[in-house]
């Protein structure tokens, strides 16, 4: 099982990279329920190798393109975001005092923590695109306009998987023109 999640994972990452037309310095917001993803109800089968798993398959991919992932930590932390003190510097993010464990914070923000180089917590991003695996509600760490995006890949393990980029609002009226890079 745990194979499998690292290999949905990578392609489900891979997948998203291109179709978000993330950057370098970007920030991905990705929520997980690690009790999801190996068929249980959220909140009550934390999983600290299905995070693992899961976190072997994002992470590579992430790091080979210079897009920061940000993790989404569980309620009990109020959703606050494990990254890299490099982003939280980038992006003027306000650095809070919190070491995510699995019961409080969850899996998949542990096993960040533990991976990152420098990890620090921060109570709030606004990500360039997001993904929420097992229904963890991301959309309060996305910009403003975000955009549903349809991957071939639907679950991870046994959690759905929804994904989202986002961009610029449109200003302006009817004789207003637009970027089509930007849209």
């Amino acid at each position: 099982m745990y194979e499998e999640i690292t290999a949905q994972a990578r392609a489900a990452v891979c997948e998203l990279l291109d179709a978000a037309g993330l950057r370098e310095g970007q920030l991905l917001v990705v929520g997980c329920s690690s009790s999801e993803m190996v068929g249980q109800a959220i909140g009550t089968g934390s999983s600290r190798e299905a995070a693992a798993a899961l976190l072997e398959g994002l992470y590579p991919p992430l790091r080979q393109r210079g897009v920061f992932l940000a993790a989404q930590c569980c309620e009990h932390l109020n959703r606050a975001l494990i990254v890299e003190r490099e982003a939280a510097e980038r992006y003027g993010l306000e650095i809070v005092n919190v070491v995510p464990q699995p019961k409080a914070g969850g899996s998949f923000a542990t096993a960040a923590y533990e991976a990152f180089a420098d990890p620090v917590a921060v109570e709030e991003v606004r990500a360039h695109a997001g993904m929420d695996i097992g229904h963890t509600l991301i959309g309060m760490h996305l910009r403003r306009v975000a955009v549903p995006l349809r991957l071939s890949v639907t679950q991870i393990g046994r959690a759905p998987l929804v994904c989202a980029r986002t961009r610029p609002r449109f200003i302006g009226g009817e004789r207003a023109h637009y970027r089509q890079d930007l849209l």
